[in-house]
């Protein structure tokens, strides 16, 4: 049975920024590490399954970077890996749904990417977050902003029009974190108060 749903902000935004820097640099076994550890921290995964997890992401990853990917393909990476992590993550999630949404995110990113009007993308993640995370949309709002924020940056950095690379990821590494502090903050305010 899954514990309780917990999270650690500042290593969470670690990970996953470090993952996304793996991502576009195509080091794909530097990112693999990366997620099996984002995989033990944001959803408990142990291991070995947190490797499982992290080749499925992994795998769902590499599968949409052509522009003529198989979307079926990425999908069914998506669903394998947030099937794991529902059963150690203390979430309780539609996997299917939470894929699909997951999916729809990485099209509309790439869809919108430089564009001025991001109220699709950040309706995305909004969606996002309250699925897998049981937020309302209001809940949600704050952490899918600050998401959107990093991929803006990390959109600045891929596209080679950053003036300061490293500081890019520094502030890339920052919005997740404060994303991440106001999921667990949400969160927190549903959790009911004990009495003991």
């Amino acid at each position: 049975m899954a514990a309780k749903f917990t999270m650690h902000p500042e290593r969470i935004a670690y990970f996953e920024a470090a993952g996304w820097r793996a991502y576009y640099d195509r080091k794909w076994l530097k990112m693999v590490w990366l997620i099996v550890r984002l995989c033990q921290e944001q959803f408990r995964i142990p291991f070995p399954m947190s490797l499982f997890a992290a080749y499925y992401t992994a795998r769902a990853s590499a599968a949409w970077v052509p522009v003529d990917h198989d979307e079926r393909k990425v999908l069914n990476y998506l669903r394998k890996f947030y099937g794991v992590a529902r059963r150690y993550a203390g979430l309780q999630f539609d996997v299917r749904r939470v894929a699909a949404l997951e999916l729809r995110y990485f099209e509309v990113h790439r869809r919108l990417s430089g564009q001025p009007e991001k109220e699709e993308f950040l309706q995305s993640l909004v969606d996002l977050h309250c699925a897998l995370f049981g937020l309302t949309p209001e809940q949600a709002r704050e952490s899918a902003q600050w998401r959107l924020q990093a991929a803006t940056t990390v959109d600045r950095i891929t596209s080679k029009s950053s003036s300061d690379i490293e500081g890019d990821w520094a502030k890339l590494e920052d919005d997740l974190r404060r994303g991440y502090r106001s999921i667990a903050q949400e969160r927190q305010k549903r959790e009911p108060v004990s009495t003991n």
